[in-house]
């Protein structure tokens, strides 16, 4: 069976997206220090302990997941904004005209959760095959607890980012993602994968940010949940990444043409006005 590659935390975009192409799937290790996971942990420890177990076999009846993590915590903020992770998406999504941030989530596994259904997180896009080997997200899940096979770590299946959509697989068709804590896996929304079953006696916890193509909608709704007060005081790039931008020629302006950065923040924050960038579009229908 195939394995996971591993990368240093030198590692640079390219290099996480030339595995991702190929693998799909990817570990980099120790890219930040435990003491930002417990930065991570302090900030939302409110949230966390409030938050309901799942309600079903795949969100988990043991599991909870925790969203809202932009309006949440400053720490992870930090993590949305991580240089290496925005350079690998950038480049693995790279004839994207722009990429945003498509959910935020911490997933808590309990000791006795079975292992979740195999599947694509773009399945999410209402089941629709995108063609084999165009990928619109890329996603990460940060240790905030250590990973083993144990306790329940990501199961995946290297290189099924290349497989024909809609086939079912076993836990036994996939193998552990395991790291320590202030590692993080990446991986396509193509790649199939499935949260690992936690025969331990203590919860597995990973920061679930996951990234798509400016055109598709957003799995959390960011305009929710993080409030304007909140947005307002954020800066500009993040906006911008959380979905106050346009996402392409055309998509996105607000009333009269409005830049949405511009309309949040009264402001002139916005770079450009009108209803995108025209040159890019002229490069695009000359290809």
């Amino acid at each position: 069976m195939a394995t996971i590659e591993h990368l240093t935390a030198r590692a640079t975009g390219d290099e996480v997206a030339r595995v991702l192409s190929r693998d799909g799937v990817v570990v980099v290790d120790d890219l930040v220090a435990p003491s930002v996971m417990d930065a991570v942990r302090s900030e939302l420890a409110p949230f966390l302990d409030a938050t309901p177990c799942g309600p079903d076999e795949f969100s988990g009846r043991h599991t909870r997941r925790t969203g809202g993590l932009v309006a949440r915590s400053a720490t992870c903020r930090d993590l949305v904004m991580h240089p290496l992770v925005l350079d690998a998406t950038r480049a693995t999504l790279r004839d994207a005209t722009s990429f945003q941030l498509h959910l935020t989530q911490v997933i808590a596994i309990g000791p006795g959760e079975p292992a979740q259904v195999i599947h694509r997180d773009q399945w999410a896009f209402d089941f629709f095959s995108f063609p084999r080997g165009y990928d619109v997200q890329c996603n990460t899940i940060w240790a905030l607890t250590d990973f083993t096979e144990r306790n329940g770590a990501t199961r995946v299946i290297p290189g099924s980012n290349l497989f024909d959509d809609g086939l079912q697989f076993v836990e036994a068709d996939t193998i552990p993602a395991e790291m320590r804590r202030g590692s993080v896996l990446l991986y396509t929304g193509s790649l199939y994968h499935g949260g690992g079953a936690n025969r331990s006696d203590a919860v597995r916890a990973g920061i679930n940010i996951t990234y798509n193509r400016s055109w598709l909608r957003q799995e959390e709704n960011q305009y929710l949940a993080v409030p304007h007060e909140i947005a307002r005081t954020l800066p500009d790039d993040l906006l911008r990444l959380i979905g106050y931008a346009r996402g392409a020629y055309a998509l996105g302006y607000v009333d009269d043409l409005r830049d949405p950065l511009e309309v949040l923040k009264g402001s002139s924050a916005a770079t450009a006005s009108g209803l995108g960038d025209l040159d890019a579009v002229r490069t695009r229908l000359a290809r």
